[in-house]
Parts: C-alpha cells; structure tokens; sequence
C-alpha cells in the first residue's frame, strides 16, 4: 500500500508568519498567543501550515 506524501510548507516563527501576513511582529505575536491565527507551538516556535493561514484570511475576510 502506497501513501502519497503531499508538499507541506510551514512559516516557522512569529517573526516569519508576520512578514507573510504583513503585521509586526508585536502584532502577529498578540494574535499568536490568544488564539486569533491558528497555529501551533513546537519546540517552542510558532508554526502553521502556509496554506492554512491563506485560508482562514480568506474565510476572515469573507
């Protein structure tokens, strides 16, 4: 039985993620730890999914 591993990109850090959604990195590090943007901690960095984080703006913006 064959599994077909699909491309993932994640954005690593508070840091990067801001610089991808184009707030500070105060900002973005404030959405990060309440919960408004969903990402996770491991390893203690932020991480989410590029495409993810496409989505929920777009389903934000809606």
């Amino acid at each position: 039985m064959e599994h077909k591993i699909e491309s993932i990109e994640l954005i690593w850090g508070a840091d990067e993620i801001a610089k991808f959604i184009g707030r500070s990195p105060r900002v973005t590090f404030h959405l990060l730890t309440t919960g408004a943007i969903p990402a996770k901690k491991v390893g203690g960095r932020w991480v989410i999914e590029r495409g993810k984080l496409i989505a929920f703006f777009m389903e934000t913006a809606a």
